[in-house]
């Protein structure tokens, strides 16, 4: 993910697999477990999104360089309390 346009375009990508996972739940191609599982993934690189996105619009904000920032890891990203 090289720039905020890919990150923004991999966001709506993740959200639009989120969707379609629900749908396919609901029309019985895939069961829960299947579902859950992959829902988690999908949350979770969500996650890691737009924190980059947000690693990126602080460091431009400060005058760092944006390029700089980086993907963290599940650990991280799912440990924020607020």
């Amino acid at each position: 993910m090289a720039d905020d346009v890919s990150i923004q375009h991999r966001i709506k990508s993740l959200i639009d697999e989120e969707h379609s996972l629900r749908s396919s739940l609901q029309s019985g191609e895939i069961g829960v477990d299947e579902e859950q599982s992959r829902l988690r993934d999908v949350e979770v690189e969500l996650d890691q999104c737009w924190d980059l996105l947000r690693q990126r619009r602080a460091k431009r904000e400060f005058g760092e360089d944006p390029d700089e920032a980086q993907v963290r890891s599940e650990r991280t990203v799912e440990g924020y309390t607020g």
